[in-house]
This record gives C-alpha cells, structure tokens and sequence, in this order.
C-alpha cells in the first residue's frame, strides 16, 4: 500500500487528502502531519476554557464566494451548505466590500469546523505536535524526521505549511531544490498580524449595531468581530465572545515581542474604540508570523513539483492567492487558466493507480508562462 504524507493540517492539506481519498484509484495510507497541537491551520478556531461552545475564528472570519468561483468551485459550497458547515453571512459587517455578485459565507461550529471536515472525509491517520525537520531520499522513498521519534518513510510527500518553512528543512531536501525553485520560493512573501480573542462569561452585553467592523482610524486595529453575533447566536448560557485583528504595520512592528506585551497593547486600543468594554474571563492571543500571502510564487499554477520521482510537490496559497479558493485551486493542483500546468493530484492518482513512476519533471520554470489571476477575497 502506498504511503502518503501531507505537512499541514489547514485548508489545503486537509481538502488534499479528502480528494485523494476520493480519487486514489488503490488503497492508500495517508497521514497528516501538523506541528500545531490541532487542526486548522490560519482556519483555526478557539474554545472558551470555561465553555467550549464559545468559540473565536483566529484566522479567517468568513469566506467570500466570488461570481467567478461560483462557476468553478460551485460543488464545494454546495456541499458544505448542504451540510450545514457553511450558511450565508446575513449579520451586519461595517465597512465591508461588496463587489456584484459576491456572496458571503460564515461557518456556524467556528471556520475550522471546515477543516475538520474535510480531514474526517480523508480517512487520514492525523497527527498533530509533529514537527518536520528533514527530508531525506532513501531508496527510492522520502524518509522525513520530525522533531521527536523515528523518522517514516513514504512513497508521496506533500508540504502545504508556510514557503519559508520548507526552505528551513534539513536533509537532501536542501540540494534536490533546484535553483530555479528556490528563486521561486524565495519570491514568496507574507503579512503579518496578531489577533485577540477575548471570553466573556454568560449574560453579558456588548451594546454595538453590528457583527463586525473594519477600523480604518487605528494604527493597532484593523477589524473586529462579536463572534457569535457574526454567527447569529444568542443563548443566555453562552457568553459573548470578541476577536480582534491587528493591522499589518502593527504585526510587522511586534513580531519579536512576547505575546503577553503585544496582547496588552491590543487590549488598550480595544478599549479606546469601545468604552466601557468589560473585561473577559479569558483571552486568547495568536501571533501570525505568516497571516496572507502578499506576493505568490512566481511561475506556479497552485502547486511547484519539487521532485518527480519519489513525488515531492509543494502546495498552499502560496502558489495561488489567500482564500478560500485559492486553496480549492492549490488541492486540486488545477489553475485558473486552460493552458497552464498539470495538476499535482492526477499526477498521485496516476502514480497510484500503474505503480510506476510519476509524470516526468515540468519544464524549468523560465520556460513557463506565469499566469496567476489575483482575485480579492
């Protein structure tokens, strides 16, 4: 049976492994690996440690379906509405921008509950603390070492975590990138943030007109968002919960800083938008080092083959854009455009399905046309 390792437990690795899953034409073995201790990766969403049912989205707030998308990725909405994963964002977000034909989207159980999802489908044996320091060629197999315990051996070896991550592995995973590809990787770049998840206990009141807000005045903030008002949830057993975004500058500027300093900061300038705020019974505070990609590999088409036999691909939206479906893009290893290049998951299945050796390596990348459509989310 061949064996499979996918790096990245958020949206595209998990999306990855539900599709080969369903598509592998053989039984397969997949394995997700997360160095997190759970699922969602810049999806993630957090618990109140008082009450479970309040919950924050840390990453994405809500997903933008653009008329585009509707007509490519219809089938991947479909199914998570059916399901009740996704609804329509009905509640009120000030300052939010609208393009015609846009429609908006919230995940009712927190935005990793898609995630979750998607790794339930896949089957795959998930594990999380596992942290990837080296990849090594041995006969014919990566064998890839984590932190603690035994190295592994697979046949496939998917890497969806952040670029500048992968350019950190040990290993003959260093030499094999050809210079082409590290230019490549090296071209990606990303912002930075903080946000701030703040728990308040049963019964209190938090007296604003809307779900959520875009600041445009502060040099901390940039949105806010009452949780479980954007999620149209009301209980007199659950308190509110609020989660705050910080502004690029300001994540750039803090980045080194412990997270307690930076915390207290947002916190001040919380409380200067909204007076009176009452303080939580439990905070939250996640630093993204790596929040949205803010320039995509050059020359990728959602995936950059970095061998071809064993496979070793490289996905994630940094070879797409920082959305929703832009990762779809990614997992399916398809492009925005007719002529661009193969997928990197028909590649798997065929591999699967003759035993045999994956299509041979796509040209230099200087042979091939960038053509990556930028579409806002």
């Amino acid at each position: 049976m061949a064996r499979v390792l996918i790096v990245g437990a958020g949206l595209t690795g998990s999306l990855c492994a539900a599709l080969l899953r369903k598509e592998a034409p053989r039984p397969v073995h997949l394995a997700v690996w997360d160095e997190a201790g759970d699922s969602g990766g810049r999806m993630s969403t957090a618990r109140s440690p008082y009450n479970p049912q309040s919950t924050v989205d840390l990453g994405a707030q809500y997903i933008t379906c653009t008329s585009h998308y509707a007509k490519h990725h219809q089938s991947f909405y479909d199914d998570l509405l059916a399901l009740g994963i996704l609804k329509p964002l009905t509640a009120p977000i000030e300052g939010m921008v609208m393009k015609e034909g846009d429609c908006n989207f919230m995940a009712p159980q927190g935005i990793s509950s898609i995630i979750k999802h998607y790794l339930k489908e896949s089957g795959a044996d998930v594990c999380f603390r596992h942290c990837v320091t080296q990849i090594n060629l041995r006969n014919d197999k990566w064998e890839v070492s984590k932190e603690t315990g035994p190295p592994e051996q697979f046949d496939i070896v998917v890497l969806t975590m952040p670029v500048p991550q992968i350019l950190q592995l040990q290993g003959d995973i260093a030499n094999l990138i050809s210079e082409c590809q590290r230019r490549q990787l090296e071209s990606v770049s990303y912002s930075s943030r903080y946000a701030l998840g703040l728990f308040y206990e049963a019964g209190t009141k938090i007296d604003v007109p809307w779900a959520g807000q875009y600041i445009t005045s502060n040099p901390c903030i940039r949105f806010i968002s009452i949780d479980n008002k954007k999620r149209n949830i009301e209980s007199s057993e659950i308190g509110p919960s609020l989660v705050v975004h910080t502004t690029v500058p300001f994540g750039v500027t803090h980045l080194d800083h412990h997270t307690e300093d930076a915390e207290e900061l947002i916190f001040q300038q919380l409380e200067a938008i909204l007076p009176g705020l009452p303080r939580p019974v439990a905070t939250r505070c996640q630093k993204w080092r790596y929040s949205q990609v803010t320039e995509a590999a050059a020359h990728s088409h959602g995936q950059l083959t970095l061998h071809p036999k064993p496979f070793l691909v490289c996905g994630g939206d940094a070879f797409t854009e920082s959305n929703f479906d832009g990762c779809i893009t990614s997992a399916r290893g398809s492009a925005y455009h007719p002529h661009a290049s193969v997928t990197h998951l028909l590649p798997i299945t065929r591999w699967l399905d003759r035993n045999g050796s994956p299509p041979s390596k796509p040209a230099p990348c200087c042979q091939r046309k960038r053509e990556l459509h930028v579409i806002s989310g």
